[in-house]
């Protein structure tokens, strides 16, 4: 249902801003090293230790010394190891850009299960912070989505109601916790038009001359 109501539009990172959109690179590392389909990403984003990460238990440089010694790693291997991980991850420059467009009518926003190198890697290596008035990273913030309290504290923040915000995410999990709280959500799927779907919320980018 459409609303002219948005005040902000809240987005998700992994998955969504930036997508692992060729697989090549990950499954040869894990092929390289003997590790099952899916196993470095376990280690890195899914297990214990991630999750630790990402929760600012640990840092990042933490959690990439553990891989290292988990899987037996020189420094050059450690190295060579993040390089074919993130190998074949994108950055959406297109959705970058709408977002940018939707400033100053519309705030904008980030919430990220992430380590604490989010910034870093938003400012640097994929550069899209200046998108962006507010980054909330679950690593700073000591909770992870779909905990109410992120998601709480962004609207707070922002100085928004829930019903004022969209969120949009790849995890089925995160979108329930975001409506539970009261704001619209957004399921991203591959290839999906996400402009043309928050223009169904009344959310529109102005037109380019």
């Amino acid at each position: 249902m459409a609303t002219d109501k948005i005040r902000a539009v809240i987005f998700d990172v992994g998955g969504v801003l930036i997508r692992p959109d060729d697989p090549r690179p990950r499954a040869e590392l894990e092929r390289r090293l003997g590790l099952a389909p899916g196993a470095a990403e376990e280690l890195v984003f899914n297990g214990e230790m991630g999750t630790r990460a990402q929760l600012g238990e640990i840092s990042a440089g933490e959690l990439w010394r553990w891989v290292q010694q988990r899987l037996g790693l020189d420094d050059a291997g450690l190295e060579e190891f993040r390089r074919a991980f993130f190998g074949g991850d994108r950055l959406d420059v297109e959705l970058v850009n709408y977002v940018r467009a939707l400033r100053p009518r519309r705030q904008t926003a980030i919430i990220s299960n992430a380590m604490d190198s989010l910034r870093t890697q938003l400012t640097t290596d994929d550069p899209a912070a200046d998108a962006f008035d507010l980054i909330v990273c679950s690593a700073e913030e000591r909770v992870m989505k779909p905990d109410a309290a992120i998601y709480e504290r962004t609207l707070a923040r922002l100085g928004v109601a829930p019903d004022e915000a969209v969120f949009v995410d790849d995890a089925a999990r995160n979108i329930a916790g975001a409506r539970a709280v009261g704001m619209h959500a957004l399921h991203y799927m591959p290839g999906m038009d996400v402009p043309g779907e928050l223009a169904r919320l009344g959310v529109n980018a102005p037109a380019r001359a």
